[in-house]
Order: C-alpha cells, then sequence, then structure tokens
C-alpha cells in the first residue's frame, strides 16, 4: 500500500547548551547481540555501530544509538514468529530492548533538556456488567506498560497512558466491582479513571439543548434515572466527550477504543495448546504509525473467538460437532485421548456461514476438536469437557475455528480498511469525527457499516494494521457471570433471539450502505428512492440466503441428534455407569434444543424476520437513519 509519508519532526530537539552525556547503558542490546547474532540474520551487522555509538557521550550519538534498537527490534520479531526459534527467551530479549531504549530517551531527555514529541495515549474501555472481562482487558494493558514501557514510569505511572473505563451497567453491584479494579489497576501505575453514569449524564448534559438534541441518535437520549445499557455505540460515543474534556494536546494525542472483551495480546499454537502473548509493542508501533503516514483512523482486526454473532455461525459449528462426534464413535472410551493434534488456524471469516458475502473463499469442510486437558486422561474425560463447553456457543465462542495471529509483513504493514473494528480502533484528534453511527437502532455490524462510510470518506487515511487483539468471549467465571446483549439464559436454556433479530437487520443496513457509497457521494444527504431500491434488492437476496441457511441448520441439528442419541455409540451404555457422562449427554441435549429454539421453524426470530410487517418497521428505520445521516455527521463534526 503506497501511503504518503510525513517527514517527522526531530524526536529529541537539539540544545545548543547540552552538556557530554552519562555514558549510555545497553547490557540488553548488547546481551542480544551476543546470543542470536549467528541465528538472526542482520543482527550481526548492528555490532560494530553498537560498540562505536556506546562509547560516545553526545546527543548526536545518543540518538543514533536509540535508533539502533529501532533497527534491531524488526529483526528479533521476524524471527520470533517464523517458527524456528525458541520463542519464549526471544520474547523476553526483544521486550527487554524496549525497555532500555526508553531508558535511554529518558536520559537524553533528561541530561540534555530536549523534548519528546511521541504521542500521549486516551483509551476508553466501554463496560457493561463485566467484571472478569474488564479486569482481563485492564491487565493485558498493564502487562503491555510493564513489558514494554511506552513513554516510561518514572514518576511511578505510566505518564503516556490514560484508561478511561466508561461505565454502561445496570447492576449497581457490577458498576462498584468495575471501581474496585480501577483502584486497583491505579495502585499499579495505570492512570485509570471510572467514567461514571452520573459523569457521562452531565457531561451530555452541558452541550446546548440545540445540540444535544442534534446527536441524540449518536450519543444517548435515555433519562438520568435510566442511563444504562444505552448500547455500545451510544457509550463509546460519550467516551469522545471525555476524550475532549481530557486532552491537552491536540496534536500529540491518540485515543486508543479497546472492548472489554478483548485484550492487547494475541494467540499462539504450541504443542501443548494456545497460549496467550504479550508480544507486540502496541503503543510504540501506533505512535509509529500516526508519527510517519497521514492516517487519519487506524483500526487492528482481533484474532481468538469470532468476532460476530452465532446467528451466523451455527451451521458450520454443527458441522464441527458431528465431525468430533464421528471421530470420537470409531474410538474406544478407555483410550487416551486422541483429540490432541495441533488445531489448524481458521482464516478468515471461517467461522461465518455466509463468508461469500464478505469476498472470502470456501473455508475446509470441517475443522477439528482440539481437546484442553492437560495430563493423562480418556475420551470419556474428553467428551465430558466438550459437553461443557458446548453451550458456550450460544454467547459467541467458537470451539473449532478461533482465528490466530499470523505475522506475515510485519505489524505495522497498512493496507486500506473497509471496517472499522469497535474493540481495536485508534484515530487522532482529526480522526474523532468518524464515529459510530446508527447506535439508536441497536443493530449488529455497525462496525463494518461505519467502514464503508468513513472508507468511501477518506479513502487511504483509514487504514488497517496487523496488531489485532485477543477476543474471548466468555471467561473463567463462565458465560453466567458477563453481561451479552441480546442474550438470556438460565441453567438450561438459551435465547438469542434478539441477537439474531439484530444480525440480520444489521446485514440488512450493512450490504445497503456498502451499495449506497459506491453509488452516492457519502458527503451528502442520501436520497430517499436511492435508499429504497437497494433496500429492496438487499432484502430480497439476505432473505433468501437466511432461509437456505436456516434450513441447513435444521436439518444438520437432526442429523446430530441421530448420531449422538439414535446410532447406539458407546457413550450411551457408558454412561449408566459413568453419572458424569450421563451429565454430558444432557448438556449435549440441552445444546441440541437450544440450536432448535433459536434456529428452528418455530423460533421467534424465525417468524419475525418472515413478518412483512415487522421488516417494514425496521426498513422504515433503516432508511430515516441513512436519510438523516449526513446532517448527524455535520452535527458530530461541529464538536471537532
Amino acid at each position: 500500500m503506497n501511503r504518503p509519508h510525513i517527514e517527522r519532526r526531530p524526536r529529541f530537539p537539539e540544545n545548543p547548551d547540552a552538556h557530554p552525556l552519562p555514558a549510555p547503558a545497553t547490557p540488553a542490546l548488547q546481551d542480544c547481540i551476543a546470543r542470536y547474532a549467528s541465528a538472526i540474520p542482520g543482527l550481526a551487522d548492528l555490532g560494530g555501530p553498537l560498540q562505536r555509538l556506546a562509547a560516545s557521550r553526545d546527543a548526536k550519538s545518543l540518538d543514533a544509538l536509540i535508533d539502533l534498537y529501532e533497527q534491531c527490534t524488526p529483526l528479533l520479531e521476524k524471527a520470533m514468529w517464523s517458527g524456528e526459534a525458541d520463542f519464549h527467551p526471544l520474547l523476553a530479549c526483544y521486550q527487554s530492548l524496549f525497555r532500555e531504549r526508553e531508558a535511554l530517551i529518558r536520559l537524553r531527555c533528561q541530561n540534555a533538556h530536549a523534548g519528546d514529541d511521541r504521542h500521549h495515549f486516551i483509551l476508553s474501555i466501554p463496560v457493561a456488567d463485566r467484571p472478569p472481562h474488564l479486569r482481563a482487558c485492564l491487565e493485558s494493558i498493564y502487562q503491555v506498560c510493564t513489558l514494554f514501557d511506552y513513554g516510561g514510569h518514572a514518576s511511578g505511572a505510566w505518564d503516556r497512558i490514560r484508561v478511561i473505563v466508561s461505565e454502561d451497567s445496570r447492576d449497581e453491584n457490577n458498576v462498584r466491582r468495575h471501581s474496585e479494579l480501577v483502584d486497583e489497576y491505579r495502585q499499579k501505575g495505570l492512570q485509570v479513571i471510572h467514567f461514571g453514569l452520573d459523569e457521562q449524564y452531565d457531561l451530555l448534559h452541558a452541550l446546548p439543548p440545540p445540540q444535544r438534541e442534534q446527536l441524540g441518535h449518536l450519543l444517548t437520549t435515555q433519562p438520568k434515572d435510566r442511563f444504562w445499557l444505552k448500547g455500545q455505540a451510544a457509550n463509546r460515543n460519550l467516551s469522545y466527550l471525555k476524550f475532549r474534556q481530557l486532552t491537552k494536546d491536540r496534536d500529540r494525542t491518540l485515543y486508543y477504543l479497546v472492548d472489554s472483551d478483548e485484550s492487547l495480546c494475541v494467540n499462539r499454537q504450541t504443542a501443548s495448546g494456545e497460549e496467550a502473548v504479550h508480544a507486540l509493542p502496541y503503543f510504540h508501533a501506533i505512535d509509529k504509525i500516526f508519527r510517519t503516514t497521514d492516517t487519519l483512523m487506524l483500526t487492528g482486526k482481533m484474532v481468538g473467538d469470532p468476532p460476530v454473532s452465532p446467528a451466523v455461525m451455527a451451521a458450520n459449528f454443527l458441522d464441527d460437532v458431528a465431525a468430533f462426534f464421528t471421530r470420537l464413535a470409531a474410538l474406544p472410551a478407555d483410550q487416551a485421548c486422541q483429540f490432541h493434534d495441533a488445531a489448524p488456524q481458521a482464516g478468515d471469516a471461517a467461522y461465518h456461514d455466509m463468508a461469500k458475502l464478505f469476498g472470502f473463499d470456501n473455508q475446509p469442510t470441517t475443522f477439528p476438536y482440539s481437546c484442553r486437558l492437560g495430563g493423562e486422561h480418556d475420551h470419556v474425560a474428553c467428551l465430558n469437557d466438550f459437553a461443557q463447553r458446548l453451550n458456550a456457543f450460544f454467547f459467541g465462542e467458537h470451539l473449532t475455528r478461533k482465528t490466530g495471529f499470523a505475522y506475515g509483513s510485519g505489524y505495522t504493514e497498512l493496507a486500506p480498511a473497509r471496517t472499522v473494528y469497535p474493540g481495536n480502533t485508534i484515530v487522532n484528534y482529526a480522526g474523532l469525527k468518524y464515529v459510530i453511527p446508527f447506535g439508536h437502532l441497536r443493530l449488529r455490524m455497525s462496525g463494518p457499516t461505519a467502514g464503508r462510510l468513513i472508507a468511501a470518506e477518506i479513502g487511504h487515511r483509514f487504514a488497517s494494521f496487523n496488531m489485532p487483539n485477543l477476543h474471548r468471549r466468555t471467561t473463567e467465571a463462565g458465560p453466567g457471570d458477563d453481561f451479552r446483549p441480546g442474550v438470556e439464559a438460565d441453567e438450561a436454556r438459551v435465547d438469542v433471539s434478539n441477537e439474531f433479530e439484530r444480525q440480520f437487520f444489521g446485514d440488512l443496513m450493512l450490504f445497503t450502505t456498502e451499495a449506497l457509497v459506491k453509488q452516492a457521494d457519502v458527503t451528502r444527504p442520501f436520497a430517499q428512492d436511492a435508499i429504497e431500491a437497494v433496500v429492496a434488492q438487499k432484502e430480497a437476496e439476505l432473505l433468501a440466503l437466511y432461509r437456505q441457511k436456516h434450513d441447513a441448520i435444521a436439518d444438520k441439528n437432526l442429523q446430530l441428534n441421530e448420531l449422538v442419541f439414535n446410532a447406539g455409540h458407546w457413550w450411551l451404555q457408558a454412561s449408566e455407569q459413568a453419572p458424569g457422562l450421563a451429565h454430558a449427554l444432557r448438556q449435549v441435549r440441552a445444546f441440541i434444543d437450544n440450536i432448535d429454539r433459536n434456529f428452528g421453524e418455530h423460533a421467534l426470530v424465525w417468524r419475525q424476520i418472515q413478518s412483512a410487517e415487522h421488516r417494514a418497521e425496521r426498513k422504515r428505520q433503516i432508511l430515516e437513519a441513512l436519510m438523516n445521516y449526513r446532517a448527524e455527521r455535520d452535527a458530530w463534526d461541529s464538536l471537532f
């Protein structure tokens, strides 16, 4: 991707009165070259320059020494992800180089009285009734700060990183738990603030009433006594008002949106299964991208659990569940577990039943299940654990098609973006204009929809980079300890009707918008007749696709029921002597029943989608939202 290059200012402006600097300490870089020079191409070439520069004590030599670390780290990260090196020792070495480089930058700034023109970051984590997820998210930010030390923390806190926890919980106990987590991580050195409901309401109502009314669909119109569960889009957009309030330097501040169920780390496959690693220097890389390109908005993808609803994954998940039971049937119950082969990494949208809609090729028919149990165990234990995890599918966890991290051409290689990943998006101050619209409709696919509009408006200045976050739909606490909008559950029953309905009409909004921006100027209001024509066309296409998927799910679910409960396989007999296995089969039965309840012929949501009256109301809302988009954006832009 060819991008305009911005000539960056000197990072550390010269001070003519500066005295000779103390001798720089470079043990991490010296150790790295000594240990890996023969194994990593290009590393040995840095040894000579290091010796010369480390012996000098002037500012220019220190600048050159600092730049030497930037030459070294790409060599290490490429080797680290090659699969040929011992990963963890190399990762520790890689991280130490960033910390040592930060110490040299601090030395340069303190003793030469020079400035550091790198960006400050303000992160926002919108959260609604999710204490375990929030803890994992904050811990990941803390780990990245600790291991890579962006901006340093000589004061006891990381001065260039601030975190807003943007509250949207209904449960007062969860609000308290979130606030306690903020206090806990503040004590660890993270500058975290709790952006509570009352403060959000007051900040919103500080806007002049006419302006607030214009922005009602982007922010919210909910009353003060019900200012919770406003929705992810509204809560995220309210964070932008807090961004404005906290910003001291518009030119050197970046704004980073992170979802509470995402962590600043990636997954890595090992012989013993998947592990999470804090291997990406997020803040260093993002700062460099914004200093050296004209990017306004940067988005990263996610690895781990899919970013989509179970409503569009059920068919392929049933294929994989059936494949597991088919293989299990041919293996003895008491045999050592055979489900420990390295799980293949799912490619782009392999989890999506309608991946072709997004331009992705067909994936393999099935993906194998990889057992997570350690130690010696048999197939009974494997089945027990598999069954225990099955119903997490309705909360978005896909047991067989997780996305893995791939280094590719590096972390900072930019590509044109077309989807906003709301939980991994960074903007500069000018980029705050490019907000996620239509939050009042509560539709899914708001990120892809916003992405089509933004890409049509700013082109290459909306970019994607290869620094995903790890997405985990559930935590060790289990699905029941976290809120998921549109999902209702009790001990055996899970209802995703609301989420399914929002998925179908979110798809309708997305593909209508995608077609509109190809035929109309996104900076001007969309014409009503153009919207109506596209909506009608996309509605017919989606109804046909959803009907096809609906029929496939029904068939696959019947086949799975026959395979598990009517084919006479060993688990039926074994369950008579093993109470644990009997419980596992009840969980499988609950899964099959939940598939039928949510996706079968008599499912409430299927009747809604088939209802011309219901579709007419949703289409009216979509039409109105698209017609008003430009006026709402103009009102929003006036804030910045």
